[in-house]
């Protein structure tokens, strides 16, 4: 190897940094404007909807464009397309903050969900590219860890600021963190490519248009009806174009998603788990927060405080099960960490009552906390080990949006599960339709935790093809790994 192909440990140290902090930012707007939505409607107004999609807008443009982020990166560079993703989110994080109605603000946040979907999937070849395969699961794993808090600690910003200061600065904290990174990512990130990658025109068409109708049927399920023409028509056309574009990755020469990679195991299995971990996730927080202010009584900093032993364990953890996953594999610590959020969320639905104690609660959260810890650290490590150095990229981009894809269906299932069984008449009437919730939310956890056993052992010799993605890059090919070598066939 060419010592001048290694990673420089400072850009490795400045590639973790500004790529945790962005990741954060994106994973933190997925719920942070939810506990500020009374402030917004008595401030801007607007129905009921209009305030669904302040949060909708952001994830329906993240989820449905991250595919595409990806591959534009590739082609065009990861560094470049990472630097225009984080000034489009922090001009749009600045529009939302001065919106002057609920229009506006609903328009800034799928401009924001834009800018995210483009700088969020290349963080992780960014990462891959700039640290030493040997470390590369503790650099992970941290990532990780700030991603997880960002993702699940959401609600407890959104509220606290709203509470203290005013519901604008869940926007405003953006622009000046977006403002400091944009030249430290210009000067401190080193480029990287995809070799010979190409822009899939008509693979991107299908899969944007596919999860626009998916993502866009789920999150009209609640307001309009799932019966109804708008919601069924979306989800009909949507699933007829994602399986077109199925077909597409499996007979077109250069797919943007070669559909041979889910023929191996750790990238069916990581992706699996990852969808159904966020979906059962994802809904539990959006009906557990509320259980806590609207049944518990607690405020939105209280509720968010009293979460903090489940959404703030990643930060404790994660880093720690990186380390971990380098040595044993990703494998065991996924499927341990899937396994205790589904024992915690089961655990939840076996003691949640209206007058239930926040200490009978408490070790249901620790095991909620430990087990996505648990499972984020190694996760991406897995997902980026799956695949061959030049298709890193676009795996980063389609674990993100399946995630997304995840979140989406989460809320939209467990919020359904809600309605139909219970209601907010009452703390008795929320709690009838939070516990089967919790149940939906605990099984498909449990099946993720079994699709993480499709996961190869970590027993392949370093530097083992990985399963189902060609030959490795020789050594001195350009890829997202600097030196070329093929990266480590995660757990």
């Amino acid at each position: 190897m060419n010592p001048k192909q290694r990673p420089a440990p400072r850009t490795a140290l400045w590639t973790v940094v500004v790529t945790s902090v962005a990741g954060f930012m994106a994973a933190l707007d997925n719920l942070v404007v939810t506990t500020a939505l009374p402030a917004i409607r008595a401030d801007l107004g607007g129905t009921l909807e209009d305030l669904e999609w302040t949060v909708n807008a952001y994830t329906l443009s993240f989820a449905v464009l991250l595919m595409l982020g990806a591959a534009l990166g590739d082609r065009f560079g990861r560094r470049r397309l990472f630097v225009a993703g984080l000034a489009v989110f922090t001009a749009a994080s600045a529009a939302a903050a001065l919106a002057p109605g609920i229009g506006a603000l609903v328009a800034a946040r799928a401009v924001q969900g834009i800018g995210a979907a483009v700088m969020m999937p290349l963080t992780l070849t960014l990462l891959t590219a700039a640290v030493p395969a040997a470390r590369r699961g503790a650099a992970l794993g941290a990532f990780g860890a700030i991603t997880g808090v960002a993702v699940a600690g959401g609600p407890l910003i959104g509220g606290t600021l709203t509470e203290h200061i005013a519901w604008q600065w869940i926007f405003w904290l953006n622009v000046p963190v977006g403002m400091l990174l944009l030249p430290v990512a210009r000067f401190r990130l080193a480029e990287s490519r995809a070799p010979g990658a190409r822009l899939d025109v008509p693979g991107t068409l299908l899969v944007s248009g596919g999860l626009f109708g998916i993502v866009y049927g789920l999150v009209n399920g609640g307001s309009h009806g799932w019966t109804s023409t708008r919601v069924l028509l979306a989800l009909t056309a949507g699933t007829v174009l994602l399986a077109a574009f199925v077909l597409h990755g499996s007979t077109a020469r250069s797919p943007m998603l070669p559909m041979r990679l889910f023929r191996g195991r750790a990238f069916l299995g990581i992706n699996a788990a990852s969808l159904l971990m966020f979906l059962g996730m994802f809904g539990s927080i959006f009906l557990l927060s509320q259980f806590l202010q609207t049944v518990a009584g607690y405020s939105p900093t209280e509720a968010g405080l009293r979460m903090l032993p489940w959404t703030g364990m990643p930060l404790l953890v994660a880093p720690l099960a990186g380390i971990l996953s380098d040595r044993i594999g990703g494998r065991p610590v996924v499927a341990a960490g899937l396994a205790l959020q589904a024992a915690g969320l089961g655990l939840f639905a076996l003691v949640l009552e209206p007058g239930v104690s926040y200490a009978v609660q408490l070790p249901a959260l620790i095991l909620c906390g430990l087990g996505m810890a648990l499972f984020f650290a190694p996760a991406a490590s897995v997902v980026m080990g799956s695949v061959r150095p030049a298709e890193q990229g676009i795996a980063s981009g389609a674990n993100n949006a399946l995630r997304e894809v995840g979140g989406a269906l989460g809320v939209a299932v467990l919020g359904a599960v809600f309605a139909a069984r219970g209601g907010y008449e009452s703390g008795r009437a929320f709690t009838d339709g939070t516990v089967p919730a919790l149940w939906i939310g605990a099984a498909a956890v449990a099946v993720a935790a079994a699709a993480a056993l499709l996961i190869p052992s970590a027993r392949a010799p370093q530097g083992a093809r990985p399963v189902a993605s060609g030959a490795p890059v020789p050594d001195g090919a350009v890829g997202s790994v600097p030196h070329g070598r093929p990266a480590r066939a995660a757990g």
